[in-house]
Formats: structure tokens, sequence, C-alpha cells
């Protein structure tokens, strides 16, 4: 994207890669190599067709008609590439090492184990205990903390939901911290899956219902009001309905808006269309995600960099917008607390940093063409 070239973006591009961040919306699925699935797709004998480029068919490009169903398209492929325990091994650990290398100091993982179940004939738990036992690898080699959240997708068999709410449960003290309801919300209802996750919450798990990102507005209530969600996945369609806004508000309910995604979905026509900053400032706890990096070919630094760059926002606001998902992790409140205060720590020690570079640039006169850490007479 445009917005990614440039000096003034490379320079801001470098700040906020070395800011310390928290993703709470990411797809396992959407978060594989690409030089993987070729190794994955050699080693299994996964035939594309004739010429098949890989990238193209799993890459969504700006060339590319923005489109909700092309987008989910994406996962019905990758669903090919889910051969093997070693497979999925790989995918997990590499997913959360791509997030610490990306400076993600907390992420929440989301993954769908019936997808990655059926495309082998590989038992739930299997797949849930490769993926568990991969994420506390890499979280133990890299300088990040990660949680995992069990997807359930609109129009999934009650009995296959009802088996992965149930291992959710018995697996909190592993690190699976909620359920997460996603598909597609336009044609796919969500009302034989309500006591899943009515039952799931009950027994201690955090819910997360995407909702609003395509779908009316009146998807974000429901899943608010009925099925008990404590954040919702985009809900970037509140901005039309300001009787929603207010519940969002009253309950604050915070938001898991993924810029990038939300332009490949349709869902917004541009990023200076993104109703981001207006929900911000009207007082709803956004935060900024990545949802499926490698479809939409993004890291967390460049969501940042696209808040600022194409929608306006200022360094401030995303350092609020970060402490906001600090608040919102699917964590104890002690671990929320030790969280926000190791972010804060690195932030304040970036600022000092990057004061003392400016005011060395500055005594020089080579002072960059934005300055949010220098202060002012220097």
């Amino acid at each position: 994207m445009r917005l990614r070239h440039g000096p003034v973006a490379h320079a801001w591009r470098s700040l906020l890669y070395r800011l310390p961040k928290v993703d709470l919306h990411r797809h396992l699925e959407g978060s594989l190599r690409l030089s993987t699935l070729v190794e994955i797709a050699r080693d299994h004998q996964i035939h594309l067709g004739l010429d098949a480029d890989l990238e193209a068919l799993l890459r969504f490009t700006a060339s590319e008609p923005a489109s909700f169903q092309r987008f989910l398209s994406r996962f019905q492929l990758l669903r090919l590439f889910y051969a093997s325990q070693e497979a999925i091994r790989r995918m997990a650990y590499e997913a959360v090492v791509d997030a610490a290398l990306d400076r993600v100091r907390y992420l929440e993982l989301r993954f769908n184990p019936a997808a990655l179940a059926q495309a082998r004939g590989f038992h739930l738990e299997e797949v849930i205990e490769w993926v568990l036992d991969s994420v506390a690898q890499a979280q133990q080699r890299f300088n990040i903390q990660v949680r995992l959240i069990l997807t359930i997708v609109r129009g999934e068999d009650p009995k296959i939901a009802w088996q992965i709410a149930r291992l959710a449960v018995a697996h909190r003290p592993h690190g699976i911290v909620a359920l997460d309801l996603a598909g597609d919300e336009l044609c796919e209802s969500a009302t034989e899956l309500v006591p899943v996750f009515q039952w799931a919450r009950e027994q201690g798990l955090f819910l997360t219902v995407h909702a609003g990102e395509i779908g009316p507005s009146a998807n974000i209530r429901h899943a608010i009001l009925v099925m008990g969600a404590h954040r919702i996945g985009h809900g970037i369609q509140a901005i039309h309905d300001s009787d929603v806004l207010e519940l969002i508000r009253e309950r604050n309910v915070p938001l898991e808006i993924c810029p990038t995604s939300n332009l490949q979905t349709g869902a917004v026509a541009s990023f200076r269309h993104h109703p981001l900053p207006d929900l911000y400032r009207l007082g709803l706890k956004v935060t900024l995600n990545t949802d499926d990096p490698s479809v939409s070919d993004t890291k967390l630094t460049d969501e940042y960099l696209f808040a600022m760059a194409g929608m306006g926002l200022h360094w401030q606001d995303l350092l609020r917008i970060l402490e906001n998902a600090a608040e919102a992790a699917f964590l104890s409140p002690e671990e929320r607390r030790i969280l926000i205060q190791r972010l804060r720590q690195e932030i304040q020690a970036i600022g000092r940093k990057k004061a003392k570079e400016e005011v060395e640039g500055a005594k020089s006169g080579q002072v960059a063409p934005f300055s949010p850490f220098l202060p002012s007479g220097c």
C-alpha cells in the first residue's frame, strides 16, 4: 500500500515498529508463512492446479475487488495445508514468532479446531494440544505472552460447538481463555449456538463475537445482550446506530478493529472513510489488530501506521489505543496490571532514547520532520 512508502512513512514506521504492542484479534489460520505453505505443499503433494501462484491465491492484493466472500474463500484453500501434526505445530509456532518479531508483547491467537481437525480426520482435542504445546515453546524462546481463543463458526454443527466449548473449559489452566464466534454474519445464524456461548461464560471463559463487520449493527446488540460478549470483533457498523453506540459505551465493550481487513472485505471504502477515529473520539474502547496478517499482507506495525497516515490519528491517540488493548486483554486483573506496567516502561524507554536522538539531531541541524518525543524549546 502507498501509505507504507515515502520518507515520512518510513520514519514513522521505524518508530512504530519499536513500540511494544498488543494484538487481541489474530487468527492462526490467517497467519501462515507463505514459505511454510510452499514446503507443506511439496512435502504432502498438495496440488493447486497448473501454474498456480500460491501467493496470489493466498494474499489479498490492492488490485483485487474488495469482497467479504472472496476474503473468506482464502480459508477454504488454507484447509488443504493442515496436513499433519508437524504442519499444524509449525504453523502455530511460527505465528507466535512472527508476532514477537513485530514486537507484539501480548498476543491473543484464535483458531478453529474443527477446521484444523477435519482436514485430515484429526481429533479436536489433539489439534488443540498440538497448538498449545507449540505456542508454549514459542513463548519460552521469544519475548511474548500468549493466550489462546477457540473459534466456532456460525452454522457449525451444535454437537461440534459443544465439544469445542467443553475442551476450551478443560484447557483453561493451559492458556485457553475464551471462545470466539466467527464466520459469515450475513448468511449464517448464530441462534443455535447461543446456549453454547452462554454456558461457556458461566464456566468462566471470556467471549468475543465477530459482529457488525459486514453485517448490521443489530448483530452487535445481539452479541452483547443475548450471547454475553465481553468484546466485539470489528464492530465498525456501530457507527450507523446511535443506540448501539450508547450500548457499547455504557457496557464499556472493547472493539477489536482490523483496518486492512476491513478494506479488503469491503466493510469500508478506504482508510479515509474508516470509522475508527470517530469511534475513538466518541469514547469507545477501540483497539488495533491484524486479523489475518498473511492474507492481508500486514503487520501490527502497519495497522498503527495506517491509523496515523491514513486516518489522521496522532501519536498520543495510538498510545491510548494501545493501552485500551492491554485493558481489554482476557487476563486476570493482576495480569493486566503487570502488562500495562510493562508496556508503559518500554514506551518510556523508547521516549527517552528518541528524545535524546532528536535533541542531538537538533544540535546538528538534522531534526526529523516529526518529533513526538522532542521537548518544546529544543
